[in-house]
């Protein structure tokens, strides 16, 4: 964990996957859920880094560019857990729904697909964001 400072608050990095998988997903067909199954996992439309990152209670999941750190982009997650922010799929422990939102453009969101290689991969993913909101409970 490593903290930057960021004006007021400072930013904490609870996780750094070098590696994820993005997927332009369809839409949802039933109130089941979604699953990995129907994307096309053999290729994914982007892959690159994620970080969750927070900032003071902000918990927010950055898609980043591997290569120059430019932004993908951002998963504000305001509960957990939630099926607002971040879904996980129904047929896989690997591949989760997250929604990004346009900074630029209040209100503006889109639904994606992002997988991980390994079940390792995801379970830290699902500890580091339960830890922080676990941690504002206890405060």
């Amino acid at each position: 964990v490593s903290t930057q400072s960021t004006g007021d608050d400072y930013e904490r990095i609870l996780l750094v996957k070098p590696v994820v998988s993005v997927y332009k997903i369809p839409p949802r067909q039933s109130a089941r859920g979604y699953r990995a199954a129907d994307w096309k996992l053999e290729l994914p439309d982007w892959k690159g880094r994620m970080r969750i990152v927070t900032r003071g209670e902000d918990c927010i999941i950055r898609l980043e560019d591997s290569n120059n750190g430019k932004l993908y982009g951002e998963c504000p997650i305001d509960e957990w857990p939630t099926a607002t922010a971040v879904e996980a799929v129904t047929d896989s422990s690997r591949y989760f729904v997250i929604r990004i939102v346009d900074s630029n453009t209040p209100g503006h969101y889109a639904f994606i697909g992002v997988g991980f290689s390994d079940r390792v991969d995801s379970f830290d993913f699902n500890v580091a964001i339960a830890e922080h909101f676990k941690s504002l409970t206890r405060a």
